[in-house]
């Protein structure tokens, strides 16, 4: 066990809460910053439900710097930072682009600020698999170069992990762990994933058609070169992702002093199709949905998916949830939240 307090920026959102909730069991002492701006209390309360643990936060935007920097005097010493807070939708960062790199990429310039002037030194960054843009080779594994970016999205995860390769050198000790297809909800159903509006990401959108919150569920496009015609993504419960941020928190204390920069893949290492995912839900719930084909979406990759054996073997991490039981969960968060 552990006192160690770690910084969570955008602790209130989907990941940063799941995360949370695996600090304070692993013992640490989480500080939560938010902006709240894609997000409300519930997720917070949710945290609190679970673990029993009144949760230390502070709203306000991690890319002001007069703000950040009265939370790191409030706080005292961080062991570490947990960079969380970042937009997260494909598409919207098309349609937003400017909005994505303001906040993306200027949150992490401001926050290395801030921590090179309190002394901070350990930084685990939420990086995506979208940097590789479409690879040549699948899965893909982290020495893969980074192709042109398919969104602006993807652009921002890029130039972030640029920053952070520049700058480590400088005495940081960088860890970038590139997500691919975060699903589900804590299996409490105290804890899920709750866009603001109209889903960006896929399973709420599924889960919201099957509750009746939503019409019908739109496959963007079935003409790709995938098995079905749909894309092919790498899905991951998010327990088991949250549950790496802790792995990795445990293998800074295994890594010399001085400059050190790690990538890791975090996935499955199994592609499953965007139809295959959908018969999935309906033979896990029994519930049928309501979906057309439509046309391709701007920004999306064809098809990616990981090879996850250099994260298995460096941090002994590996997944322990189904795709079938991420759906189940997220199902059951969602029913919740009707109730």
């Amino acid at each position: 066990m552990s006192t160690k307090k770690i910084l969570v920026t955008g602790g209130a959102g989907y990941i940063g809460a799941h995360t949370v909730v695996e600090l304070i069991q692993a013992g640490y002492v989480p500080v939560i910053v938010d902006d709240m701006s894609k997000s409300d209390n519930t997720l917070l309360n949710g945290i609190e439900k679970i673990t029993g643990t009144k949760v230390n936060f502070h709203k306000g935007d991690c890319a002001d710097k007069n703000f950040l920097s009265k939370v790191f005097t409030a706080e005292g010493v961080f062991h570490s930072v947990m960079h969380f807070a970042a937009y997260k939708a494909v598409g919207e960062s098309v349609a937003k682009p400017l909005d994505y790199y303001r906040n993306n990429v200027g949150s992490v310039v401001t926050l290395l600020e801030v921590m090179k002037e309190n002394n901070v030194k350990n930084l685990i960054f939420s990086s995506s698999c979208t940097v590789y843009g479409q690879p040549d080779i699948i899965p893909v594994d982290e020495s893969a170069p980074f192709k042109r970016a398919e969104s602006p999205y993807g652009a921002t995860k890029q130039m972030s992990e640029r920053i952070l390769e520049d700058t480590y050198i400088t005495g940081l000790r960088v860890i970038s762990l590139r997500y691919f297809n975060p699903i589900g909800a804590h299996p409490s159903a105290l804890l899920g994933e709750l866009p603001i509006g109209i889903p960006n990401n896929l399973v709420p959108y599924i889960t919201q058609v099957a509750a009746g919150k939503r019409e019908k569920l739109t496959v963007f496009g079935n003409d790709y070169n995938t098995p079905d015609g749909s894309c092919l993504r790498d899905y991951i419960h998010v327990v088991d992702l949250a549950i790496a941020h802790v792995k990795a928190m445990e293998h800074f204390d295994k890594l010399p002093d001085g400059n050190v920069y790690e990538v890791f893949n975090l996935g499955t290492g199994v592609g499953v199709s965007v139809l295959e995912l959908i018969t999935k839900f309906e033979k896990a719930t029994g519930v049928k949905l309501n979906y057309v084909i439509g046309a391709r979406r701007p920004g999306d990759v064809e098809k990616v998916y990981a090879n996850p054996a250099k994260v298995n073997k460096a941090l002994g991490w590996h997944t322990k949830f189904s795709v079938e039981e991420a759906l189940l969960h997220a199902w059951k968060w969602e029913k919740s939240l009707e109730s």
